[in-house]
């Protein structure tokens, strides 16, 4: 991680700056192909959405948002972890969870801090913070990439993230199919 850079679980305060990251991830070309709504939905939504989904990653116990913020305050990049029990449905039409396990989504890192390992620091704290989970413990850990997203992708599997085998069709009939990886713990 580069110096100066701290990662730290949202706090209900930072509404404001959680819509604007989300806003900006979705505006990103090189982005808008890991979100599963567009900017124009995410901008229609009313502050009291962006203040429920703020204070709920920031204090539910099956739930927890990252950011890496810079010296400067700025946020270089955002992370989310949500937790499925077995058994339940998954984040995708025909998505079966199988074990209790921690899902990876809303992955951003904004383009000036791209290449620097800041992913991978991001990735590693949402990892970590699933590990320590005592009720449900986490078996594994699991993403689903674009097939259309290849340097995500090599990013995954850099961190110990493998296919598993499931390639699901991309939700509200878009073009191509997400690709599962995941890690099991250790």
């Amino acid at each position: 991680m580069s110096t100066g850079i701290i990662i730290r679980r949202v706090r209900t305060e930072d509404w404001q700056r959680l819509r604007d990251i989300r806003l900006d991830a979705l505006r990103d070309p090189l982005a808008a192909v890991a979100f599963l709504e567009t900017h124009e939905q995410a901008a229609a939504r009313p502050d009291e959405f962006w203040q429920d989904r703020t204070t709920r990653a920031a204090t539910d116990p099956h739930v927890a948002q990252f950011v890496a913020e810079a010296e400067d305050g700025e946020w270089l990049g955002s992370m989310t972890g949500l937790v499925e029990r077995a058994g339940g449905d998954g984040a995708l039409a025909g998505d079966v969870v199988e074990v209790d396990q921690v899902h990876v989504v809303g992955v951003y890192v904004r383009p000036r801090a791209r290449g620097t390992g800041l992913a991978l620091d991001l990735l590693r704290t949402v990892q970590e913070w699933a590990w320590s989970l005592a009720e449900p413990r986490v078996e594994r850990v699991r993403l689903f990439v674009h097939e259309d997203n290849p340097r995500a992708e090599a990013m995954y599997r850099k961190a110990g993230f493998e296919h598993t085998g499931v390639a699901l069709p991309v939700p509200g009939g878009g073009d191509g199919r997400e690709i599962e990886l995941a890690v099991r713990r250790g």
